[in-house]
């Protein structure tokens, strides 16, 4: 027969093993994560930190990255952009565009790179100028000074959407004004030039600065490339890649963050690059929140289509030694 002692001690010692062994575990699963290793990866910009970056922000600020084990630094490039750096592994992934990564696989010495991911869905660029200069089609550039930074496809629009409107391109003027500020630009030293809605368009409407936009695929359809987008290497793509499949998985909640809350998000940007202007940042991350995905089934999916017919543009146009084969310039099957 149990006395109360023994009962009592019959009752506690299921209870003292079960405690012990949540213990255990709870050591165990703490072990785990103190030994499971962090890797460190590079993500190289095309330009300076903006909004069109912020979902990568989120990730870090939010530790979307630390969650997969990655711990991300997010650095500038050098002049010429990130397709040289991530070719030769100078970072694990960059941030390019479509143009960009065409000339990479098309050229002679052609660089090993390939898009796994669309930052924003279209592409959102155009010609803007001061509203009062009443330059609203290719039709008006004729006797008119166009400011850009000396890239062949530049040109190479200009001439078509010129002659596609009727215009004389021998009457335009092309002046090399570099990095130089769109407003500033534009008031002192040319007519029009080319802009991202998503940044100058946006602070032009933050400014009170009236322009007329003229958005490329409005002009013609096969301007609707992407941009900008994040590429890897081809050995990175053989070699690594659950690597890519974890960043991407952290940076798709990023943006998705991103869509969802704006302001939150552009406030960590800004804690990031305090330099960068507080409301335009907003404003702008307001306007890229629509964006990001806009009518796509997921963020970062990119189509055929559109890399067909922006490679066959250039070609057309004399822009690329060979054309595309398009399956080895991006991919979707990295997307979450």
């Amino acid at each position: 027969m149990y006395n109360r002692k023994n009962l009592k001690n019959i009752i506690l010692l299921p209870v003292v093993i079960i405690i012990l062994l949540v213990m255990v575990s709870l050591m165990q699963i703490g072990c785990v994560g103190k030994n499971r290793q962090i890797q460190k990866v590079t993500v190289v910009l095309d330009w300076v930190p903006n909004t069109n970056h912020t979902g990568m922000y989120v990730a870090s600020e939010k530790g979307y990255y630390t969650d997969e084990g990655l711990e991300v630094e997010i650095i500038q490039p050098s002049e010429g952009g990130s397709a040289d750096l991530i070719a030769a592994e100078k970072g694990e992934f960059g941030i390019s565009y479509q143009e960009q990564v065409t000339y990479a696989r098309t050229a002679d010495a052609s660089l090993p790179v390939i898009a796994i991911a669309a930052i924003i869905q279209h592409n959102t660029s155009g010609f803007a100028s001061p509203k009062e200069k009443n330059i609203k089609t290719p039709a008006d550039f004729e006797g008119k000074k166009y400011g850009g930074w000396g890239s062949p496809v530049e040109e190479a629009m200009l001439k078509g959407l010129m002659e596609k409107y009727g215009a004389d391109y021998s009457k335009l003027e092309i002046v090399n004004i570099g990095a130089t500020d769109f407003f500033a630009s534009v008031q002192k030293y040319v007519d029009f030039t080319w802009i991202y809605y998503g940044w100058d368009g946006v602070a032009a409407e933050v400014r009170d600065f009236p322009i007329n936009f003229m958005l490329l695929q409005d002009l013609d359809s096969r301007l609707d490339f992407y941009t900008p987008v994040i590429i890897i290497s081809e050995k990175t793509k053989n070699k690594n890649p659950g690597l890519v499949k974890k960043f991407l998985g952290a940076t798709e909640k990023g943006y998705q963050f991103a869509i969802s809350n704006p302001t939150e998000s552009a406030e960590i940007l800004l804690s990031k690059v305090p330099e960068l202007d507080r409301e335009i940042v907003i404003a702008s991350q307001k306007y890229l929140a629509g964006q990001y995905i806009s009518d796509a089934d997921r963020w970062g999916e990119m189509d055929t289509g559109i890399w067909e017919q922006y490679g066959d543009w250039m070609y057309e146009n004399n822009l690329l030694e060979s054309e595309l084969i398009v399956e080895k310039a991006f991919t979707n099957e990295f997307l979450p």
